[in-house]
Parts: C-alpha cells; structure tokens; sequence
C-alpha cells in the first residue's frame, strides 16, 4: 500500500441554480466523514458548475492527451491526481446530466482503472435510470462502476430543502465509501503500469519502473524479506537494510535511482544505483525468496547498469563475504573483487563500465 493517501472526488453533478446536488453533497461528505479517516483517505468537493466547462471544444481527440484550452487542463490535473470518483447525481429525463456527460467526455487517459461510484437522487426512480446511462459511458473510459449505490427518492427524504436525518442511508453511504476504496486498491496496479513509464519485464505481465518515496512502505517490507536470508548466511544482523525505518527508506529513494518490478501489485525487486565520488555505486539488489532462481536478478543488475547510461567508469557494490551465490552472479557478469575495504564481513566487487 502506498504512503499517499488515496484522493476520491465527490463530484456534484448538476449545474442548475437552486440543485437539490450540493444538499446531498454535504450530506455525503458529513455522513461518511469519520469512516474516511479511519481509511486514511482524502475526499476533495468538486461542483461541476465552479469548473465552467463550455460543451466539448478541445480540437483533438481526449484520447491524445493534447489540450489547447486552460479550463481542459485544469480538469485534466484534478481528475488525473484522483484515485477514485462518487458522482452526485440527479437523473433528468431517464438520463445522467448534460453536464455530466460533458465532464467525462474531455478526458481520456485520465479517468482509466479508478473506480467510480453513485449516490442518485430523484422522483420515480431516485435517480437509478442515470447512473444506468451513466454506467455505459464510463466502462468505454475505463473507469471501473462498483456495485454499492446510494439512490435518495426526493419526496421521502427531503424537507425544506434539506436531507431528513437517515441513520440507514449513513450507513449506506458509509458501505459505498468502503466498497470504493476496497476496488482504488485493486485497482492501482492497472494505474501504475498504465501511467508510470515502464518497461517489459522478465516475467510475463511484468513491468519495471522507477521507485518514488511513495513506494517506500513496499520496499520496506521486500528489504526486511530479502535480508532475512543474507543475515543467516553472513551469521550477522548487522544490515542495514534489516532495520531502516520507513522515514530511512523514504529519503534514499530520492536520492538514489531505484528501478522496480512489479507483477500484480507486488513488487518482486528492486535495484539502486548512482554516481558518487567517479563511481556508480550499486546495491540493494533484492529479489523476493519465492522467485530466486529465475533470471530476475540478473535482468535487473543490467537494468541497473544501463541506467547508467554513456557516462563511464567502475560500478563498484558490496554483497556479504559469505553470500557466495551472490558473489557468484556478480562474477558472471564481469564483476571481479577490489582491494578496498569496506564494511566488516563484506566483500567490494567492481567492474568498468563503458
């Protein structure tokens, strides 16, 4: 789980003057209010009236990403920061509001593997027949309609304007909530590999990319894994990487680049390197105990290498003096031990690169 807290939008969909919307807005924000920090989530407030979206005028596709108009990347940046949606919705002649529908249409890649849900309000139906309308243009965009509703019929529940007290209708928006956030989750390794610039990895449906302080929690929990091992064999718990706190983790991932592979949400390992002193030093090449033996620690040492790139000279590591099928994979790909003294009980490889 990510150190960022999750960001849901309450979105109030109608425009007009005098909406029951921002009633129900409020009362959906109060309502699930305490359950939100529990969670430890953001919900932000967006009335689509503030945003003065004119009908579509944008003149590429949304799908290229390409927008000319100030309003479209405004909207652009508070959807894309988003992990997840509640539309407030009224329904108007069997359908979503135009306003609505304008909203999503502006974007494309913004909206993709976030979940959405709906809390409709209205006469006949409470509103269900437009999140129905609503349903079928937001699969075509990839975003992902949970299963709880909330769904207000106006004449039970409203009185001078206002929402009548409902402990049922709290605890249903509560549900909502809790059901959404469950799918933000599951959903976010479909974000990560449609966003993050990524690569192919060496397994199949796997992807690397660049570690962040965001990931710091995941690659808390792969060091304390993978260092286990290290610290039997070398007879020593003397490791670093076995006792750095989350805070330690989070401040040298911004100063080291950190390449990681990611299957399904899981991060399976991880390398750093960087330039210091005329060297790239590398380290922390860890790949989870149940897949060892399978190439991925190899793919990522020269991954880590060609992150190098054209700038030359040695790349030197450590590894324990015991970790002998460490020292053997090093050796294969050229590395070869340095007289330097490093740490007690390690030995310091190095290799030139070109």
């Amino acid at each position: 789980m990510s150190t960022k807290r999750p960001r849901v939008l309450v979105l109030t969909c109608s425009t007009r003057p005098r909406a029951l919307g921002p009633a129900v807005g409020r009362w959906l924000l109060d309502a699930v209010a305490d359950r939100a920090e529990e969670l430890e989530i953001d919900l932000v407030p967006v009335a689509l009236a503030d945003l003065d979206l004119p009908l579509l005028d944008e003149r590429e596709h949304p799908s290229s990403g390409v927008y000319e108009q100030e309003h479209t990347r405004r909207w652009s940046a508070i959807v894309d920061a988003a992990d997840g949606f509640i539309a407030v919705t009224p329904e108007y002649n069997y359908g979503m509001p135009a306003a609505l529908k304008n909203a999503l249409d502006y974007l494309g890649h913004e909206w993709a593997w976030k979940p959405i849900g709906f809390v409709s309000y209205g006469n006949t139906s409470a509103g269900t027949r437009a999140v129905q309308h609503a349903q079928q243009v937001v699969t075509t965009l990839r975003l992902v309609p949970i299963g709880a509703t909330v769904a207000i019929r106006i004449g039970d529940a409203v009185a001078h304007g206002r929402l009548r007290p409902d402990t049922r209708r709290d605890a249903l928006g509560v549900a909502l909530l809790d059901e959404l956030v469950r799918a933000a989750y599951a959903l976010r390794p479909m974000r990560d590999r449609e966003r993050a610039a990524t690569v192919p990895g060496p397994l199949p449906g796997s992807y690397a990319r660049r570690l962040t302080p965001l990931d710091a929690a995941e690659v808390t929990v792969l060091q304390r894994a993978c260092w286990v091992e290290e610290a039997l064999t070398n007879d020593t718990l003397d490791i670093p990487a076995l006792h750095e706190s989350l805070e330690q983790v989070t401040a040298w991932l911004a100063d080291w680049r950190t390449t990681g592979l990611w299957l399904d949400g899981r991060l399976l390992g991880m390398v750093r390197i960087r330039r210091a002193e005329g060297d790239w030093q590398l380290g922390r090449l860890a790949v989870v105990p149940d897949l060892r033996g399978r190439g991925i620690g190899r793919w990522l040492l020269r991954t880590a290498e060609a992150a190098a790139g054209a700038e030359s000279g040695r790349i030197v590591l450590h590894t324990g003096a015991r970790s002998l099928r460490n020292i053997g994979l090093y050796e294969s790909e050229g590395y070869r031990s340095t007289p330097d003294v490093g740490p007690t009980g390690t030995v310091r490889l190095a290799k030139t690169h070109a």
